[in-house]
């Protein structure tokens, strides 16, 4: 399995930017997708994106295209989800997860490795 850890997470204004990061470490010479998902108070955990091995392909949620943009460095065993004009309604614990395949599931429980998360607070 891949052990991964978010950061960058934060308190920013409605329409400011934040950048999370998710470091992954262990059998990292296997190539796995990276999904992000995200989880506020009371309800259940929401998938945002998705990303390929090679960055070559991305699914993204309806309520963040074009504000959210999702990256990977291999090299690093790093991938980024920059988050642009964020909105109160973006509150929520970040989640970073791993699986083997690409495929349109967005189902949480196709992934098999998760990061801790990281708290975004947009204020009003």
């Amino acid at each position: 399995q891949v052990t991964l850890v978010e950061s960058g997470g934060g308190l920013v204004q409605a329409g400011g930017s934040l950048r999370l990061s998710c470091a992954a470490s262990g059998r990292t010479s296997s190539r796995f997708v990276m999904g992000w998902f995200r989880q506020a108070p009371g309800k259940e955990r929401e998938f945002v994106g998705i990303i390929s091995w090679s960055g070559g392909r991305t699914d993204y949620t309806d309520a963040v295209k074009g504000r959210f943009t999702m990256t990977r460095d291999n090299a690093k065993n790093a991938a980024y989800l920059q988050m642009n004009n964020l909105k109160p309604e973006d509150t929520a614990v970040y989640y970073c997860a791993a699986r083997s395949y690409y495929s349109g599931s967005r189902d949480p429980s196709t992934f098999d490795s998760w990061g801790q998360g990281t708290q975004v607070t947009i204020s009003s």
